[in-house]
């Protein structure tokens, strides 16, 4: 004899970030631990291992580090045609930057981004984290960027901590 379940208690329920609705008012990046978090007021609402730039350690400073940057900035667009699957472009650099930059008589960079796969490879899937192997943005899979698209609005502000 097989007997079903059904519980309907809240208790019982399991709401996945994505099921939440929930849209994120910060994204929380901590390169040392390859994280990045959505975040609503100071809860987490889902959090996701991620690759960074091939040379993750320290701050962008230049064009072709291929740092990841650190620092306050937003998300300022969003690129549904881009060479990765979807792309949310982030304000690097910012004013910090730039005069850094300037003072150092290098060229800043830019076009850093939260990205998944390139298109194409997506079956890669979540081995990509395995190196850090980006010229600088953050990647996601090209499942989580989905979820994180649908999370983030243009104006969010990005955290990226070492």
């Amino acid at each position: 004899m097989v007997a079903i379940v059904v519980c309907f208690s809240p208790a019982c329920r399991h709401s996945s970030p994505q099921a939440s609705g929930e849209v994120a008012d910060r994204i929380v990046i901590r390169k040392a631990a390859h994280t990045l978090a959505l975040m609503k007021r100071d809860r987490e609402l889902a959090t996701y291992k991620v690759a960074l730039g091939r040379n993750p350690v320290g701050a962008k400073t230049q064009r072709g580090d291929h740092k990841t940057p650190e620092g306050n900035y937003l998300i300022d667009a969003t690129k549904s045609n881009s060479r990765f699957h979807r792309a949310l472009h982030v304000s690097y650099p910012n004013l910090a930057d730039q005069e850094r930059a300037q003072a150092a008589g290098v060229n800043p960079g830019g076009d850093v981004e939260i990205h998944g796969i390139e298109n194409g490879l997506g079956w890669i899937g979540s081995l990509h984290r395995r190196i850090d192997w980006t010229d600088g943005c953050i990647a996601v899979t090209d499942d989580e960027i989905e979820e994180i698209w649908k999370k983030v609005k243009v104006g969010t502000p990005v955290d990226i901590r070492p």
